[in-house]
């Protein structure tokens, strides 16, 4: 089984390479299969880990940034890939 965990979070006004630099800073111990990290406009950064794992696992995930670094609460969702 594999699953997806996506980190999003938007930075505080002009502050997005720091949260950029911050969140390729993190480690997560295990490693995951894969890691991918994506930006956006208005200062978003994505992180996407891919684990071979049950959506339900207990998987080690990107914390919070501090808040200094943040326009709004980080998102988090899993997803399962869908066959075919």
């Amino acid at each position: 089984m594999a699953v997806a965990l996506m980190w999003e979070a938007r930075a505080a006004g002009g502050r997005g390479g720091e949260l950029l630099a911050w969140a390729r800073a993190r480690t997560l111990d295990p490693a995951p299969a894969r890691r991918e990290t994506f930006t956006a406009p208005v200062d978003r950064v994505l992180v996407i880990t891919w684990w071979d794992a049950e959506l339900s696992a207990e998987l080690p995930e990107l914390p919070d940034p501090p808040d200094e670094l943040l326009h709004r609460d980080v998102h988090r969702w899993r997803f399962e890939p869908v066959p075919g």
